[in-house]
C-alpha cells in the first residue's frame, strides 16, 4: 500500500528557512509546525497547507509526493 511522504522539512533546508521563522509567518504554533515537519501528524488543514506553500514560495506538489506501495504498478 502507498503512502503520502511530507517533504517540509527538505524544502526548509532548501530555503534556509528556521522552523521558528515559519511558525511566526505560518500562524501556527511552533510545537505544531515541528510535528508536521517531523511527520508525526495524520493530516493538515488546507489553510495551513496553503500558508506554508505561500511562505515557502512553491506548490503542494513540491510539499507532498505520494509514493505508491510495493504491490503498485509505477507509471
Amino acid at each position: 500500500m502507498g503512502h503520502v511522504e511530507q517533504r517540509i522539512a527538505v524544502m526548509m533546508a532548501e530555503r534556509k528557512v528556521r522552523l521558528d521563522h515559519l511558525s511566526e509567518r505560518v500562524g501556527i504554533a511552533k510545537s505544531n509546525l515541528s510535528r508536521i515537519k517531523c511527520d508525526r501528524t495524520l493530516g493538515m488543514h488546507f489553510t495551513t497547507l496553503d500558508a506554508l506553500c505561500r511562505e515557502l514560495d512553491c506548490t503542494v506538489n513540491d510539499l507532498l509526493r505520494y509514493v505508491p506501495g510495493d504491490d503498485e504498478p509505477t507509471a
